[in-house]
């Protein structure tokens, strides 16, 4: 009888070691990734953009914050924030505080729902039930009634007071030492703020460089952007899988995005047009849900290059 115990007690305490390793390590292991997207006009100088996404702030993350403003050691040229700034209504000044290094340079901004609402207690199993079901999380649907409502407001201002863009369903341009990008961005789909009516007809053509802004990587909002001849578009909100298996990867995308492409660099393909895509795994989570596994939080620092570069 006694062996008949070993089991599921084993079971248990492997279960709460994982627990342990993937709130008290692997959520506090950030790292920074480097990627190089060959997606620049031919002899135009290389852009080095530091993608931050996903800071899901809690009041009391000091190791977050200073790991966040080393990263304005890096001197990209300029920065884009894809959204989920915030786990907290207290946050806000923690996330300034983090970002303020960061605000020195050129950069530009979408929000994400947990930037607009506040975080609720969640079984993470619903996320699988919901890809079985084909519901893919909130699937593009307004907040529940009774959302508990971020300050973001003082987020907003204060970007804006740093010069950051508000890519808020609208465009863009920064301009980098002489050189200018267009930037297009969408408020987040995943809780049906995008509006993309409002910003189509794709590239100007004014700017040296266009690429789109999305925080939530659903494939309406992919298939626009690339049918629109936008070369690259950034985007967050997986978290990379979060709660991942090793050798396998992410089992949820917590959208309609294919697992295969859950963070990292990749292309999509829409209306004859191929864009390449970064989706960013992001440097936290949910304050509810503070784990990860197999999929440390993390930036991630691109160097556009010319189309030729890698010939």
């Amino acid at each position: 009888m006694r062996a008949l115990y070993k089991v599921p007690l084993g079971i248990t305490a492997a279960a709460a070691a994982g627990l342990v390793y993937s709130a008290g390590f692997e959520a506090r292991a950030f790292r920074l990734r480097r990627v190089t997207v060959p997606v620049l006009p031919a002899g135009m100088r290389p852009l080095r953009v530091l993608q931050i996404s996903d800071i899901h702030m809690v009041s009391g993350q000091r190791k977050k914050q200073r790991w966040l403003r080393s990263l304005a050691g890096l001197r990209p040229d300029f920065v884009i924030n894809t959204g989920d700034n915030l786990s907290d209504t207290e946050g806000v000044p923690e996330v300034l505080d983090a970002l303020e290094p960061l605000m020195e340079f050129p950069g530009a901004y979408v929000f994400g729902s947990n930037d607009y609402y506040g975080p609720k207690l969640r079984n993470p199993a619903k996320y699988l039930v919901e890809k079985v079901q084909g519901k893919h999380g909130l699937n593009g649907n307004e907040p529940a009634t009774g959302a508990i409502h971020n300050p973001w407001e003082g987020l907003r201002d204060a970007f804006d007071e740093a010069g950051w863009l508000n890519l808020t369903n609208t465009r863009g341009t920064l301009k980098v030492d002489g050189v200018s990008v267009e930037l297009t961005g969408l408020d987040d789909p995943h809780i049906k703020r995008d509006r993309y009516d409002e910003v189509a007809g794709g590239p100007s053509g004014a700017a040296d460089f266009a690429m789109g802004v999305v925080h939530a990587p659903y494939l309406r909002s992919l298939d626009a952007f690339t049918e629109d001849g936008y070369p690259l578009v950034l985007a967050g909100h997986t978290h990379g899988g979060q709660l991942c298996i090793p050798f396998y990867g992410a089992l949820v995308t917590n959208c309609d995005l294919d697992t295969d492409r859950v963070k990292g660099l990749s292309t999509h393909t829409a209306g004859g047009n191929t864009s390449f895509l970064h989706v960013s795994a992001g440097c936290g989570a949910n304050r509810y849900t503070p784990f990860r596994f197999a999929c440390p939080p993390e930036a991630t620092l691109l160097t556009l290059v010319a189309e030729d570069w890698a010939r």
